[in-house]
């Protein structure tokens, strides 16, 4: 190989079948990394758009009936915040009309209700993470497998001829490197998302948690309420 052939390109049309198929399958683990990071990045943001302005309007002072109807008219399409709301709320209106007297039941069916709720906005939010972990641990051992077989083959190879100079190794050495480049440069990014992308679930998750813990004490306090006055 001519000095002038010893670029990206180059090296890899060079490469073994093997390398390159390492190369490849790097490449399209790190396009497939970036592809879940904006797409996560995205689902994140909107859950915490989403949850600020249902805190807002929680409270504002509205009538949680009131809140609850609003809804309970989209709810095919709440998430978050509301959706635990929607869930504790509306157990809590069911079991109150049938058993208005056990003020402990009622609780403890909305509090399940909300805690389903959340578990299940909390997978919802974690979707892809693991895929995210996943390439960022195992990338750079590919790549690394990838640089191992190139540097291998290219001794064999220099190892049949009777003069070796480093201008007849210096390619493969080069076109083996590229793949450990490649783990990296898809690894690093993933880990980066994973670590990023934990934190804002652990704090929306959170954020969900404490709603919670209000809104029942909330329902809590209404039940009592409700029980005095009849």
């Amino acid at each position: 190989m001519e000095p002038a052939d010893i670029s990206f390109f180059g090296l890899f049309w060079e490469a073994s079948l093997l390398v390159k198929t390492v190369m490849l399958l790097l490449l399209s683990m790190s396009v497939a990394s970036w592809a879940m990071i904006f797409h996560r990045s995205n689902a994140l943001k909107q859950a915490n758009d989403a949850s600020k302005r249902f805190e807002d309007r929680f409270w504002s002072g509205i009538d949680l009936s009131k809140l609850y109807k609003e809804s309970e008219s989209r709810k095919n399409n709440i998430q978050g915040m509301e959706l635990i709301f929607h869930s504790g709320f509306k157990e809590y209106v069911r079991i109150h009309n049938t058993n208005q007297e056990n003020t402990d039941a009622i609780m403890d069916g909305s509090y399940r209700a909300m805690r389903v709720a959340l578990s299940r906005e909390v997978d919802e939010l974690e979707v892809n993470l693991n895929n995210l972990a996943t390439i960022g641990s195992i990338s750079p051992y590919i790549g690394l497998f990838g640089t191992v077989w190139g540097i291998m083959s290219s001794f064999i190879a220099l190892g049949a001829v009777q003069q070796a100079t480093l201008a007849m190794v210096a390619p493969g050495i080069a076109e083996a490197l590229i793949a450990t480049a490649m783990g990296l440069f898809a690894a690093i990014p993933a880990v980066i998302a994973y670590n990023r992308f934990s934190n804002q679930v652990m704090r929306i998750e959170n954020n969900y948690a404490n709603f919670m813990e209000e809104f029942s004490s909330i329902l809590h306090r209404q039940s009592l309420a409700k029980r005095t006055q009849d």
